[in-house]
């Protein structure tokens, strides 16, 4: 079975939907850099294992093609796949294969009807109030690295922001409000979303006292940047620093647990839902598109009111 490559370009037809579909959801989804990259990489790999079968044109893939792919994926050489990313890489065939269809490539889907694997649910991992505090007194100080490590985490507890939200912001996207209460800052989100999120009184002190005492000497080492957060010299700080700060200060804290950036944004929507704040405003300030995503935290803070109810009511254990 063969599919002669149109002139120039070497590819084949269904490698020129794969592209034609890329584009798509590219244009039409508005996707985050790093989650079309996914998609390319798992139709990538789905586009390999039905060419080994001697499949290149869209029309000649059946249900059986599909099924064979995801088997190979469970028992795959040096190990199967976990269960979510197995079930990733499925959701990306099956919208490329619901695209065929919808764009008349084909008569049918054929992977409409494939199953994913059941995916264990992982709770969202965070600290309490008392480590996180810990955490952010470890940055405590007045030299400029202290000023803007104590600002970076203040803010990433104080808006659950992603990581990379972080480090893009500009000093712009800081803007002041006449509110006492706070700042708000505008995190650029996936897929381009815009949202903007409050910013506390501690949060608001310790960026204002990194941006006065901190860095225009910082910014002085390095070519001029409107990043709110710089490396050592003078650039726009990487996620990598950022995630050794994280990590260099929760040792310096000594809470005995072992952190990451994400652990700021768990961190932040748990200790929300805990002080009663309403599920539909913690994900506008996370960004979720779902509730459903956010919902995984009110199971974080269910497990917590039983462990204090059985630690506490005389009649909940024998």
């Amino acid at each position: 079975m063969t599919d002669r490559p149109t002139a120039g370009t070497g590819k084949t037809e269904l490698q020129r939907t794969v592209e034609q579909y890329l584009r798509h959801v590219a244009i039409e989804r508005g996707l985050a850099t790093n989650t079309l990259a996914a998609y390319r990489r798992d139709l990538t790999a789905y586009l390999a294992s039905l060419v080994e079968r001697d499949i290149v044109k869209p029309a000649d893939v059946s249900r059986a093609d599909v099924s064979a792919f995801v088997q190979a994926l469970r028992a795959r050489e040096g190990g199967a796949l976990s269960a979510s990313t197995v079930a990733r890489m499925l959701s990306s065939v099956r919208s490329f294969h619901k695209f065929l269809l919808d764009e008349g490539l084909v008569v049918t889907d054929v992977a409409a009807e494939a199953k994913p694997p059941k995916v264990v649910q992982r709770l969202p991992k965070a600290i309490t109030i008392e480590q996180m505090a810990s955490v952010l007194d470890a940055a405590s100080g007045d030299d400029p690295q202290a000023l803007r490590d104590r600002a970076l985490l203040e803010l990433l507890y104080a808006t659950g922001a992603r990581i990379s939200e972080a480090v893009a912001l500009n000093v712009d996207d800081v803007l002041s409000t006449d509110d006492v209460s706070g700042d708000i800052v505008r995190l650029l989100g996936k897929g381009g979303k815009q949202r903007l999120v409050p910013v506390g009184s501690y949060a608001r002190t310790a960026i204002s006292a990194y941006l006065v005492r901190a860095r225009p000497g910082m910014s002085s080492k390095g070519k001029a940047t409107p990043a709110l957060f710089l490396g050592a010299r003078g650039q726009r700080m990487s996620r990598q620093n950022a995630w050794l700060i994280i990590r260099a200060r929760a040792a310096q804290a000594g809470i005995g647990v072992e952190i990451s950036p994400h652990t700021f944004r768990h961190s932040f929507a748990t200790h929300l839902l805990t002080g009663g704040a309403d599920i539909r405003v913690v994900q506008e300030l996370l960004g979720h598109s779902s509730v459903a995503t956010t919902q995984l935290y009110t199971l974080v803070t269910a497990d917590s009111l039983r462990d204090m109810y059985s630690q506490a009511h005389p009649r909940a254990r024998h």
